[in-house]
């Protein structure tokens, strides 16, 4: 890869290693989450956990990610938004992923059809947050085709979105880890990861250079 020459080994290495731990085949969706703080907790979440693709849904609210909370995580993270004005971007965005192959899975604190100490992972699979306080819509619920619940064994109803997010990722890719099921990205998948970040790791002079090999 003739971009590769204008790297350092220390950083092409660092982004060989995360691209090698990325995967598509757990997806997140976000669904009207008006909290910047919680968007920039949970973006750097997904990140963390090597979740490649997040899926923004705006239908009511425009998702801002707080810099400070995310530490510039969105960077390497690719954001689809739904934001269609007169739509219904819910709809639109649970049918793009089934059109996709896609199991979607909706987590919610009621009438669950599994909790998240038996909640596994077999195919591509999309899991849905709602907004803070209302949890998820009525058509993300209906849409679903699983609801997914994390045991609460407070008084309080439910965890922060971000907290949600962290602790059903740990087990799926914790999971996935250890079992058999193939999560890695491809290997021409990895390569235009790499090829992506390296540029964007280099600012003006990586958009430039790669320009040469476009």
């Amino acid at each position: 890869m003739e971009l590769r020459k204008y790297s350092t080994p220390e950083r092409w290495q660092k982004i060989n290693e995360v691209a090698s731990n990325r995967t598509n085949l757990v997806q997140v969706v976000i669904e009207d989450i008006y909290q910047e703080h919680n968007a920039g907790a949970l973006i750097r979440t997904c990140d963390c956990f090597g979740i490649q693709k997040v899926h923004v849904i705006e239908n009511y609210y425009e998702t801002k990610i707080a810099n400070s909370i995310s530490k510039g995580s969105e960077k390497w993270i690719h954001v689809t938004k739904y934001e269609q004005p007169n739509t219904n971007n819910t709809v639109a965005a649970i049918n793009n992923l089934k059109e996709k192959g896609f199991k979607v899975v909706a987590t919610t604190p009621h009438n669950f059809d599994v909790e998240l100490p038996n909640f596994e992972i077999t195919q591509k699979t999309a899991l849905l947050f709602g907004t803070e306080g209302k949890g998820l819509s009525q058509e993300a619920l209906t849409l679903a085709d699983e609801k997914l619940r994390i045991p609460i064994y407070g008084f309080t109803e439910s965890y922060n979105i971000s907290v949600s997010a962290a602790l059903i990722l740990q087990q799926v890719v914790t999971s996935l880890r250890n079992g058999n099921v193939d999560w890695r990205l491809s290997i021409g998948e990895q390569r235009e990861l790499e090829i992506e970040w390296l540029v964007k790791s280099m600012g003006k002079t990586g958009t430039a250079i790669k320009k040469q090999f476009t």
